[in-house]
């Protein structure tokens, strides 16, 4: 796999992975298996502060500028949310804020998120980019 340029360039390439499915339960399947391939998550980042509000299930999300980039690092307990963190992951981690910001997230139409969660996860999944763009929002404006 060659390395994706921009968030936009790997929103597409995930978008094609997931047309390989034709039942949504295939889908889940290959979210929950996106979601157990997500690299350790520190016990201590596990605080209040970098949990995320409007989750049903518990999801804390760390953050750190590393050079031009913003690198992110998230957990959940549940598998599914797990899932959905590999897909924000896959498209947002290691960009720059301006990348981040400039791109919207189109994935949650275009594979039918928005008509298949349950709204508990629709909900999660929005304030989960919410985070990662206020985080770029901030690091734009710093």
């Amino acid at each position: 796999m060659t390395a994706v340029s921009t968030a936009e360039q790997a929103q597409q390439e995930l978008l094609e992975e997931f047309e390989m499915f034709d039942n949504w339960m295939d889908r889940y399947q290959y979210l929950i298996d996106l979601g157990k391939q997500l690299p350790a998550f520190p016990e201590e980042w596990k605080v209040d502060e970098l949990k995320i509000q409007g989750c049903q299930s518990n999801v804390w999300m760390h953050h750190c500028r590393e050079g031009e980039t913003l690198h992110f690092d998230a957990v959940s307990d549940a598998a599914i949310v797990s899932g959905l963190i590999a897909v924000l992951m896959r498209i947002y981690n290691d960009r720059s804020p301006a990348d981040i910001r400039a791109t919207s997230p189109h994935f949650m139409r275009d594979l039918g998120l928005d008509k298949h969660l349950s709204p508990t996860r629709s909900n999660g999944l929005n304030a989960m980019l919410e985070r990662i763009y206020r985080v770029a929002e901030a690091e734009m404006a710093a």
